[in-house]
């Protein structure tokens, strides 16, 4: 059987560009080379792509899109060519491609933006469709899906950046009402933590605002759960499988971008320390969710176990979650005894079964 071409896409316009190159490396350096053959495209903060065939630590820091390694190029939208075109001084190449690991957090990737690119193109790929990496990545959105879905959440509203600009005071007033202090705010499409924070009084919650709109002009607004939180990663396409529940042991307030990847003071207990059957509601809640919002491949679920009455709340989906060597999606599935490599391989394997469907 002929190996079958890899196309792993990183980088990317969104502010999950350096963590998106963190789990790139772990990718590549882990694809089974006897199954597949590789291809790398990098895309710039500023949105130019190029193909890459340079050395692996170059990812690190931007290097590789100043190294002499790079050639510009796209992923064609035409189902004719079905690949990558290359683009030198005098002529465009085509690179066929089978299948693409598009492994890009956050706006400009995890959205359905290149999803959509790759269903024009024909192209497979790793991780939830068009539809699905849209929904989930918009919170306003998947909450609203959630709610109609039945799966139990933190109580929670929406606001957009005109109607914020129009009555601020109005808005700092009504949210305390409706959540109660503290409340977390978030931009509504950003991932990674980016832009997140959490107010005790009015005057943090003005400076909370203001902080998320910087990152999106839709935010969302939550009540504060007194609670553990706990991540789930599911696997599959048509009949997902969960794996065991984690814990974040938070070292301070709030999971944000510099404890997730710079710090990483924060411990994963993987298993949780849970009992067996807040478990087993955590698994059975996670594939609901997933099939909720239309996933497939890939998505790491998280909750909120909240303290006193133990309800199982719904935190958020993440289409594309980190495959940095600290991140909770590879570590859940090594604990269930499918290792790192294994996990790619299973993962483009779902891609090519979805696109024969």
């Amino acid at each position: 059987m002929s190996k079958k071409t890899v196309l792993v896409v990183f980088g990317g316009v969104s502010s999950e560009h350096d963590i998106s190159l963190i789990s790139a490396q772990g990718v590549i350096a882990n694809l089974d080379r006897e199954k597949f053959d590789l291809l790398m495209m990098g895309i710039t903060r500023e949105g130019k792509s190029f193909l890459y065939d340079g050395p692996l630590d170059l990812l690190g820091g931007d290097r590789w899109a100043q190294s002499a390694h790079i050639t510009p190029a796209v992923i064609s939208p035409s189902t004719e060519h079905h690949g990558v075109i290359q683009f030198s001084a005098d002529r465009a190449k085509i690179f066929p491609v089978d299948v693409v690991f598009p492994v890009l957090h956050g706006k400009n990737g995890e959205d359905g933006t290149i999803q959509g690119l790759l269903d024009l193109s024909g192209i497979p790929y790793v991780g939830c469709g068009t539809a699905a990496s849209a929904v989930c990545m918009d919170k306003e959105i998947e909450r609203s899906v959630a709610d109609s879905a039945g799966i139990p959440q933190a109580k929670w509203m929406s606001l957009k950046k005109h109607d914020y600009d129009r009555d601020p005071d109005y808005i700092l007033s009504e949210a305390p009402d409706e959540l109660g202090f503290p409340i977390f705010v978030k931009p509504a499409r950003a991932g990674s933590s980016v832009g997140v924070s959490r107010a005790e009084n009015t005057a943090e919650l003005r400076e909370a605002v203001l902080k998320a709109f910087r990152e999106d002009d839709k935010i969302v607004l939550e009540e504060t759960v007194d609670g553990l939180e706990v991540e789930c990663a599911v696997l599959g396409n048509e009949e997902p499988v969960a794996s065991v529940v984690g814990r974040i042991a938070l070292s301070g307030e709030l999971y944000d971008f510099e404890d997730k990847y710079v710090s990483n003071t924060s411990e994963l207990k993987i298993p949780a320390d849970i009992d067996d059957t807040l478990s087993t509601q955590v698994r059975a809640m996670a594939v609901k969710a997933f099939k909720a919002f239309g996933c497939a491949g890939l998505t790491r679920v998280d909750f909120f176990i909240r303290r006193g009455d133990n309800a199982v709340l719904l935190n958020e989906p993440n289409t594309m979650p980190g495959f940095t060597p600290i991140s909770m999606y590879p570590k859940l599935f090594d604990c269930c005894g499918v290792p790192y490599g294994e996990l790619i391989t299973r993962l483009i394997e779902l891609a090519l079964d979805r696109a024969k469907k």
